[in-house]
């Protein structure tokens, strides 16, 4: 059953309690520094909040498509909501003000992947489960 729940609702509920929690500075909260680590060249390397939103996104992908490989009643369950998250991802980008961000829409790009990947590797490996005898 916790299987069926797809991932990519963790930063979607991510950004909207970052969001939230700051109301109206929002985008300066999303470009706060997490971390600054000095390279060997000498420039500074550092990691924001949004950075850190996208990276674990796309973690979260890589797992989707991992569990897209399974075939079972559950999957169709696990796609139908993932299609839920990306179209919540949709409509929140088109009315909310404070989610019109480049953060947020390559966060609706991750989670079009999911939607697009997801399907695409269940119709494939279900194919190959079918065999037709000669």
């Amino acid at each position: 059953m916790l299987a069926a729940i797809p991932l990519m609702i963790v930063p979607f509920i991510a950004y909207n309690v970052v969001i939230a929690g700051f109301g109206g500075s929002a985008l300066s909260s999303l470009s706060s520094t997490l971390v600054e680590i000095p390279m060997m060249s000498g420039a500074v390397w550092s990691m924001n909040v949004g950075d850190l939103l996208i990276v674990v996104a796309l973690v979260l992908l890589f797992i989707e498509i991992l569990k897209a490989t399974r075939t079972g009643s559950w999957s169709v369950i696990d796609h139908l909501l993932s299609t839920f998250i990306f179209i919540a991802f949709l409509v929140e980008f088109l009315l909310v003000a404070q989610a019109a961000t480049d953060i947020f829409f390559i966060l609706m790009a991750i989670a079009f992947i999911d939607v697009i990947a997801g399907f695409s590797v269940s119709i494939r490996s279900a194919g190959r489960d079918v065999s037709i005898g000669l």
